[in-house]
């Protein structure tokens, strides 16, 4: 009897240290890394989405014929040699420890061959185009993607990074936004209330094998996620208190119509015409708080690359310098806190590119981007200067209401025990004004 127990508490302990490191893995309900970024400065106008709309999430379902379009420039008109690969990544963007031949099918590189220069604009550039996944190179796992974009087949001379993902639809999942019942979140913030039917999965431990991810407007900056259900019930898991899963509501974005730089805008005060450059100055935005709320429809943080004057958006269209301003009211409100202008324009990176400087001259907060034509919405978002991400905030600038639209994307995770990698097995997208009909 006594060799058997002594057998059993082996056998437990090999399988104590088997499971660990995805025990480790799962603990956390952060999502901890944020992997993309652009390393050259000559790359502009990146846009990954669904083939056919360009303010839809860069997310198809795993061996279906849907296609995703990949879009950028290059402000060194000579072409090169482009090449891309896939990169399987966890639930939290973290290094998978799978080699490229598990998770792709086909060649691990392949080269961009569509581009062409631009013409009729001022600047000059070269863009390049490709629609994903190419027969020769497709994901073979669901999950987390980073599509990577590197020159002359070295993977170290690396341009840019997005994000992309693979889904299976092996999940049913409902959800709904809902005011909070907190007194200090009732009128400010959107709680996310989610139902997941796991008829099609066996799972053992909830907490350690599933996941979900709630992304308010595709920003995966200010993603949340949660790991422990609030109730179960059978199959069906419920996601529903107040400790996650609760967004910041804002307010409907703000706006800039970059059509055209000959037939200004309401929201452009002046362009100076210069010999082969714009500089765009739109009227300075001011501070939002105390507005009322007003509904209008927007693109919740997105941009569409898009002109009036020509045919083709992506190489007849011109670029400029567009001087962004943001009149504070009382300086001392932002005293040792940092101002972002944030959006898709800027890829939701809160960095020093993208933080608004002080101009004592004007008394305002300034900052300069290269934009191309299109029309682009943007919002300023504020954090104490020694503050981490997760303290982000638009209620200094923006304001917060419980019942402004937004997007929300629910994505499913799973990992079986034993498994290396998170599956992405179940998607949808549920809008905060049920009238508005989702852009997938």
């Amino acid at each position: 009897m006594a060799q058997i127990c002594v057998l059993c508490t082996m056998t437990c302990i090999a399988a104590y240290r088997h499971f660990l490191p995805l025990l480790l893995c799962w603990a956390t309900t952060a999502l901890v890394a944020q992997p993309d970024e652009v390393r050259n400065p000559n790359i502009k106008s990146i846009k990954l989405f669904k083939s056919g709309n360009q303010i839809s999430l860069a997310a198809i379902p795993l061996g279906t014929p849907d296609a995703i379009e990949l879009h950028f420039d290059d402000l060194q008109t000579i072409s090169k040699a482009y090449s891309y690969t896939y990169e399987l990544r966890n639930a939290d963007w973290s290094a998978c420890p799978l080699s490229p031949m598990d998770y792709i099918k086909g060649f691990t590189q392949s080269r961009i061959t569509q581009y062409r220069p631009s013409s009729v604009a001022f600047t000059r550039y070269t863009h390049y185009q490709i629609n994903l996944p190419q027969q020769n190179s497709m994901p073979s796992r669901s999950g987390n993607y980073l599509l990577k974009v590197f020159e002359n087949g070295d993977t170290s001379r690396l341009l840019f990074s997005r994000k992309l993902l693979i889904y299976q639809e092996r999940v049913k999942i409902a959800g709904q936004v809902l005011q909070p019942f907190s007194p200090n979140l009732f009128r400010t913030h959107q709680k996310i209330v989610t139902n997941v039917n796991l008829a099609n999965l066996d799972v053992f431990n909830p907490q350690q094998q599933i996941k979900l991810v709630v992304l308010q407007n595709y920003n995966w900056q200010t993603a949340q996620s949660a790991t422990t259900p609030t109730f179960i019930r059978g199959k069906v898991y419920e996601y529903s208190n107040e400790e996650n899963l609760v967004f910041e509501g804002g307010k409907e974005w703000r706006w800039l119509d970059l059509r055209s730089f000959r037939l200004q805008s309401d929201r452009v005060r002046s362009i100076d015409y210069k010999a082969n450059n714009y500089d765009v100055y739109p009227v300075p935005d001011s501070i939002r708080s105390s507005m009322r709320y007003l509904f209008f429809r927007d693109l919740n943080g997105q941009y569409v690359v898009s002109t009036d004057e020509n045919i083709n958006p992506w190489w007849q269209t011109d670029y400029g310098n567009v001087h962004f301003t943001f009149l504070p009211g009382n300086p001392q409100v932002f005293a040792q806190k940092d101002i972002y202008l944030a959006g898709e324009l800027t890829n939701y990176q809160f960095n020093e590119k993208n933080r608004m400087q002080w101009n004592p001259e004007i008394n305002a907060y300034s900052l300069t981007l290269r934009l191309k034509n299109g029309y682009y919405n943007y919002a300023y978002f504020v954090k104490g200067s020694q503050q981490p991400l997760s303290a982000l905030t638009q209620q200094p600038t923006e304001g917060n209401t419980w019942d402004a639209e937004n997007q929300y994307l629910i994505l499913f995770y799973f990992r079986a025990f034993g498994g290396r990698s998170d599956e992405l097995l179940g998607l949808t997208e549920i809008n905060s004004h049920s009238f508005i009909t989702p852009p997938r």
